[in-house]
Order: C-alpha cells, then sequence, then structure tokens
C-alpha cells in the first residue's frame, strides 16, 4: 500500500506548477505571434475579398497602417495568453487528479478526453471570452489616427462595451468560443502526452526533460488537430464578438444563426476563413508554449519528484 500511494505521489505534479509553466510559456507565445493573430482576424472580418491572402494582408496593414499595427491588441492578447494558460494547464491536472482511477492512480484515455475538453470549457467562459472579444474589436479597427479610433486602449474599449452593450456585451460568443475550446484541448493535451510517450518515451512524473526542440515537435503536432476540426466556430466566434451596434438590429443572432448565415452568404468555405493563419499560429504557438512549460514542470520533476523513492 505504502509503494502505491508512493507512486501515485510522484505521478503527480501540483496544479500550480503547471499554471506558472502555462503562463510563462503564454508570455513568450504572445510575444512572437501576435502579428499572426491581426492577420488572422482581419481575413476572417473580411466580407468582400479585399485581401487577397496573408502576404497581402500582412503588407497592406504595414503599408496602410505602419508595423506597430501588426501587434495591435497585444496587451490583451498577452494577458488573455498568460491568464488561459495558467488556468488551462492548471485545470486539466485538478480534472485529471478528479478522473484518475482511486486504486492504480492511472488515467484512461477517456478521461485525459474529459480533462481536456473540461479545461477547455473553463477556460473559454472565465478568461478567452472576454478577453477575445476586447482583442478582436481593437484588431478589427483601421487606421492611423488615434483621436478617429473608437476604442482607444484595452481598458477604453472593455469599459465602452459594458457602457453599450452592458456585461455581456463582453461575453459575446461565449457558446461558440466553448465548442471551438473544448475539443480544441481535449485533442490537443491527448495528442501531446501520447506524442511525448511514443516519441521520446516521457512519462509524466518519471524526471525525464524534454529538450526544448523536443517539446516543440509535440507541441507543434499537439496543435494541428483542433484547428481543422473547430474552425466553423472560430470564424463564427469572431463575427460574434466584432458586433457593436447598440439599439440596431444585429447581423447574426446567435451561434447557429451565424453559421447558417455565413454558409448561406458565402459559401461552405467561409466557415474556414482564416485556417491557414490560425494553422501558423495555433500549432507554432503550442510549440513555443510546451518549449518553455515543459523546461519549469521538468525541473520540478527532476528537482523534486525523482527523490520520491520508488
Amino acid at each position: 500500500m505504502a509503494e502505491k500511494t508512493q507512486s501515485k505521489n510522484r505521478d503527480s505534479i501540483p496544479p500550480y506548477i503547471k499554471s506558472i509553466a502555462g503562463s510563462l510559456g503564454g508570455v513568450v507565445e504572445a510575444a512572437c505571434l501576435q502579428p499572426t493573430d491581426v492577420v488572422k482576424t482581419r481575413l476572417q472580418l473580411d466580407r468582400t475579398g479585399y485581401y487577397k491572402g496573408i502576404a497581402h494582408c500582412g503588407s497592406t496593414i504595414v503599408k496602410n497602417e505602419g508595423i506597430p499595427a501588426l501587434w495591435k491588441g497585444l496587451t490583451p492578447f498577452a494577458t488573455h495568453l498568460t491568464c488561459k494558460y495558467a488556468l488551462r494547464m492548471g485545470s486539466n491536472e485538478i480534472f485529471k487528479s478528479a478522473f484518475k482511477d482511486g486504486e492504480t492512480g492511472k488515467l484512461s484515455l477517456h478521461g485525459r478526453l474529459l480533462s481536456g475538453f473540461a479545461s477547455g470549457v473553463v477556460e473559454a467562459l472565465v478568461v478567452v471570452t472576454p478577453f477575445e472579444v476586447v482583442k478582436i474589436r481593437l484588431q478589427q479597427q483601421k487606421g492611423l489616427k488615434y483621436e478617429l479610433l473608437k476604442y482607444k486602449g484595452p481598458v477604453h474599449c472593455a469599459t465602452t462595451i459594458i457602457r453599450e452593450e452592458g456585461f455581456r456585451g463582453l461575453w459575446a460568443g461565449a457558446a461558440p468560443t466553448v465548442m471551438r475550446n473544448g475539443p480544441n484541448q481535449a485533442a490537443m493535451f491527448t495528442a501531446k502526452d501520447a506524442f511525448d510517450a511514443m516519441v521520446w518515451k516521457k512519462q509524466e512524473g518519471d524526471g525525464q526533460v524534454l529538450k526544448p526542440w523536443q517539446s516543440m515537435i509535440s507541441g507543434f503536432f499537439a496543435g494541428t488537430v483542433g484547428p481543422v476540426c473547430t474552425g466553423p466556430f472560430d470564424v463564427v466566434k469572431t463575427r460574434l464578438m466584432v458586433q457593436s451596434k447598440p439599439g440596431a438590429e444585429l447581423k447574426y443572432k446567435g451561434m447557429v444563426h451565424a453559421i447558417g448565415t455565413i454558409y448561406k452568404e458565402e459559401g461552405v468555405f467561409a466557415l474556414w476563413k482564416g485556417l491557414l493563419p490560425r494553422l501558423m499560429r495555433i500549432p507554432t504557438g503550442g510549440a513555443i508554449m510546451w518549449a518553455v512549460a515543459d523546461q519549469v514542470t521538468g525541473f520540478y520533476e527532476k528537482s523534486y519528484m525523482e527523490k520520491i523513492p520508488i
């Protein structure tokens, strides 16, 4: 019984360590990948075909608005990623503990998927939706003249939304965000653990520290599945979040209505608008985040968990 208890302790990393690891990874990711997120948002909001592709969109933004425009919304994006990853990684560890077998301490594939899905739902409702509403409202603004912009910055944007639309305005698009993030995280966590085990022979709690390039390969692979499957929810989320016409009739009444309207007016492929920059951002972002996070958790495993006698 004592050996079983020690084994279960050895296999568990505290949620706060996972939260710290995730938040540090989020800071680095945000600094590197904000331009791709700006391009993705502009492409998703383009209903007229003004932008001819990723390169044209990026060059047009730089030409008309300057290089700093590629980092529009960086403050809420960086804060959003830091909080999101801290909550995602920490809550996933809590859910994993809850779904582990009480006798063996092992986590089944079913439990791993449920843990990832649950952590995705939590992050979507608590962090992702309000931060992305602010980020997207800032990113949609075009032009160089500060005085002509409706939103002057993240705080001003948030307070304006609350004043004009109420607190519920910050949670516009919550349903498609949940539908996007839940499956995304279920796929991502499961794929990351499976890839680590199959390719690098790495099991959580074994004291092995992956090299950053190994973590990047695993993280990149794990981040490719979700965006393809949940592309329509991401497009709908963006369209719903950008609606800001107090007193006027909204074009999209909700998630289902938005999907039907986009399909009817723009065709089925419009539901995957921005997929390429999203695939450039999310798997790459996952690679960067896991390269940092695995070093933090690996250090903890090697420094503390490895000393627990088997």
